[in-house]
């Protein structure tokens, strides 16, 4: 009877680390959940958004032109006139520009670029969030499955250990309590095993979630990548190279540009407008028009609302100034918390690996010692529950070195595909902003606007 659960406790070890040749790999993973990510598409879009307030605020610096078409009727009425209708119309052409506005147009465009850049980064941290929780998933597949298969092994293990007690108690060695001992533990072991395959389906829709589809066979994971050599290093890293303390720097400077534009709104503005256009009144009586100007205006008195907006703009000024320095902080206390679980889960393993090696030397002897009626047919029960919950440690802790190292990746503002070497092609930020930023119309650029539209399949 050793011999057979020897040979089914390899057995089950060998069927953990099998793995077809077309499983997927960790790689593999990552690359769908990058494509078929939902939210990275509507962070796209947003950044395409606010791509187009840069065109707005191009826009407007520049001329405005109307076409108005008029017509009007008029009626007439009293002593000398009697009653009398009269119909006119006309057609204007009217233009508008503004000459000088002592800054304000240039501000905003360029407030309107740092918020971009701002954007592009709040992508980044988005693209993290979604690798990392492809890695969960992927980890929470494969510990889920593994843990399955430990679970079957150990009712086919309690099963034969069963079929022992009951012919040990027919040649009267136990009692009847020994066997129903062995049923009420082969009875919980069906019962934890019908849990692992529930947590296993939960693994896989969470998969389907983050990938787009659902798992099929996965590979053991890959070496861990590499993070830094240190707490410090990590830490530097993620200063320079984080995106939430990137985007949040492009927002100070986005809020410090819009607090000079409405400092500068009391120096007022000079515009010029000119117009041509031609009435239609009686017959023989319609003429042509044409009128041209320069007007500088400035505001006065305005109730105190030029004062309100400028100390608003420098109060939101000085809170996106305080949000960096708190980013700043939050992400060095991530990047801490993150190195600590990295070295816990380390550890983990290393003392799981010896606590099952402990654990099937002592299932074994408690085995041996039961045979030679040592040991009761309970001993060797609680040494195969040891010896499974030391293999189901073993399984999280290396699930979570795996899941801590990314997330350390990913503190560090490193979890991208473009850092992990994935081999893809990504989504390029700067393809429609370059279509977009000078507001174009009918020209070269919005032909380049309509192929980056085309290539992101939204024409």
């Amino acid at each position: 009877m050793i011999r057979h659960i020897r040979t089914g406790i390899a057995a089950a070890a060998i069927a953990l680390v099998t793995v077809p040749v077309s499983a997927q790999s960790l790689a593999d993973t990552l690359i769908e959940a990058y494509r078929n990510s939902n939210l990275l598409e509507q962070n796209r879009a947003l950044l395409r958004a606010a791509d187009e307030d840069v065109a707005i605020a191009v826009a407007n610096m520049r001329p405005v032109l109307n076409f108005v078409a008029e017509a009007q009727a008029r009626y007439q009425s009293g002593q000398q006139l009697g009653g009398s209708t009269s119909l006119t119309a006309g057609l204007n052409l009217s233009a508008e520009v503004t000459l000088i506005d002592f800054g304000r147009g240039a501000l905003a465009r360029d407030a309107a670029k740092a918020q971009v850049l701002a954007t592009r980064q709040g992508l980044v941290d988005v693209e993290q969030n979604v690798m990392l929780d492809a890695v969960r998933a992927f980890m929470d597949v494969r510990s889920a499955t593994e843990s399955v298969s430990l679970q079957r092994t150990t009712v086919r293990l309690i099963g034969q250990e069963l079929e022992a007690a009951r012919e040990r108690f027919a040649l009267g060695e136990i009692t009847s309590t020994d066997v129903s001992l062995a049923e009420a533990r082969l009875a919980a072991a069906r019962s934890q095993l019908a849990a692992a395959e529930g947590d296993r389906e939960a693994a896989r829709e969470a998969y389907k979630l983050v990938t787009g589809a659902y798992p099929v066979e996965l590979r053991q994971p890959p070496a861990l990548p590499n993070t830094a050599p240190s707490l410090q290093v990590a830490q530097d890293i993620a200063r320079r190279t984080h995106p939430i303390i990137l985007q949040t720097q492009h927002e100070v400077t986005a809020a410090e540009l819009d607090s000079q534009r409405v400092y500068r709104q009391r120096q007022g503005s000079v515009t010029g407008t000119a117009s041509i256009g031609r009435q239609f009144n009686d017959p023989g009586s319609d003429f042509n028009t044409g009128t041209a100007g320069i007007r500088y205006s400035r505001p006065l008195y305005q109730g105190g609302q030029l004062n309100a907006l400028l100390r608003q703009a420098n109060a939101r000024r000085d809170a996106v100034r305080a949000g960096l320095h708190q980013a700043v902080a939050q992400v060095l206390q991530n990047v801490a918390v993150a190195w600590a679980n990295v070295e816990v889960s380390t550890s983990r393993i290393t003392a799981s690996q010896q606590q099952v090696r402990a654990a099937e030397s002592a299932f074994e002897g408690t085995r041996e010692e039961a045979r030679l009626g040592a040991r009761t047919t309970l001993d060797v029960l609680n040494a195969e529950t040891d010896l499974l919950n030391a293999r189901t440690e073993l399984l999280q802790a290396q699930a979570s070195q795996q899941v801590a190292t990314y997330n350390l990746l990913s503190t560090m503002g490193l979890l991208t595909v473009e850092h992990l070497g994935l081999g893809i092609p990504t989504y390029d930020p700067e393809a429609y902003f370059n279509a977009v930023r000078n507001a174009p119309i009918v020209s070269p650029q919005g032909e380049a606007l309509d192929r980056v539209l085309r290539a992101i399949g939204r024409d």
